[in-house]
């Protein structure tokens, strides 16, 4: 799977440690920065990375900041994003099964890095149900396209 990811300087250890992992996993990723814990503005990283994944360039999205609140804002306010903020496994599973997020969130200084890890992989294994989610989904699609 192609991986889009991006950090700001709070999330930029956490980066990468996962961005090797992905790779590991088998998933080409490409970095849309940033490349240093110098101080940085995550929407300048957060909405390129979220574009891309959007226009179609890239299957899925990881953004991480100190939090991933300021990240996943950024992130949502894409057409076509559906980023979830998780910090625990569950979340991810089920972000991925109920909403088809396409687009992860993560807090460098909130979860560890293995517990990223394991996010992660959870993140890219699971898959859309559809089904009864699919109207959910639809209604957000659509209300995307009216804007």
């Amino acid at each position: 799977m192609k991986i889009a990811i991006c950090s700001d300087h709070g999330g930029y250890e956490l980066k990468m440690k996962v961005i090797p992992f992905m790779e590991a996993l088998g998933h080409e990723v490409t970095d849309f920065g940033c490349y240093s814990e110098a101080s940085v503005d995550y929407p300048d990283f957060a909405f390129p990375m979220a574009e891309a994944v959007a226009r179609g360039e890239f299957e899925r999205g990881v953004a991480i900041c100190g939090t991933g609140i300021g990240v996943s804002i950024c992130c949502n306010k894409v057409r076509g994003i559906r980023c979830a903020l998780c910090s625990d496994v569950l979340s991810a599973s089920l972000t991925r099964h109920h909403n088809d997020s396409n687009v992860l969130a993560m807090g460098g200084r909130i979860i560890g890095v293995e517990t990223a890890k394991a996010i992660v992989k959870t993140w890219l294994a699971e898959p859309f149900d559809g089904g009864r989610h699919e109207g959910r989904i639809a209604k957000i699609s659509f209300y995307d396209k009216a804007r």
